[in-house]
This record gives structure tokens, C-alpha cells and sequence, in this order.
């Protein structure tokens, strides 16, 4: 497999993730993203924990949804993520009316 090929391959992965969030983005009520992962969630709880003076983030998860082009199954029950860097959580803004389907 050429360079060409692999960055071909890794491209197509991308539009088809991209397309999949753009489909469930919808049924999700919270976007949380950390230093390694974007995540969708109905549910979340982050908690700041300190252990030997130094702080850390346990976030907690409920019916998510992880971006992340290599893994086979991307909705998950329940996910905990651990780490020692910044945590953003944002309400996503449900429109009030469907707009029609072409």
C-alpha cells in the first residue's frame, strides 16, 4: 500500500465518520470533548479529584457516541474517561421544529 493510498483510505474514513456524527448528532444532548476524544452523550458528570496534590477529571458518560475513525463500534453504553487535562462540556441546542426531509 502506497502513501497515496493510506492517505486515500484515512480520507474516506473521515467522510464516512463525518457523515455518521451528522446522522446521530440529533439524539444527543451533550457534546464533551477531552484531550484525547470527542464524544456525544445524553449523559455526563465530570468530578474533580485530587490524589498525592495533583488534580485529575473523572468524567462519566451515559448512551455515547465516540469519534474515533479506528474503532468498530462507536456508540457505547456507558464510558469513564480519567485525565489530568482540561474537559469541555457543552448542551447542545435542540431546534424546536424538524425541518423537513428532501
Amino acid at each position: 500500500m502506497s502513501a497515496e493510498d493510506l492517505e486515500k483510505y484515512e480520507t474516506e474514513q473521515e467522510l464516512t465518520l463525518y457523515r455518521e456524527y451528522r446522522d446521530v448528532v440529533g439524539i444527543f444532548k451533550y457534546v464533551v470533548e477531552t484531550d484525547r476524544r470527542f464524544y456525544l452523550c445524553n449523559q455526563v458528570d465530570v468530578k474533580a479529584r485530587t490524589e498525592a496534590d495533583d488534580v485529575f477529571f473523572e468524567v462519566s458518560m451515559s448512551d455515547a457516541w465516540v469519534w474515533d475513525m479506528y474503532r468498530p463500534a462507536r456508540f457505547a453504553k456507558s464510558v469513564k474517561v480519567l485525565t489530568f487535562k482540561d474537559v469541555n462540556v457543552e448542551e447542545l441546542v435542540q431546534p424546536d421544529v424538524d425541518p423537513p426531509k428532501p
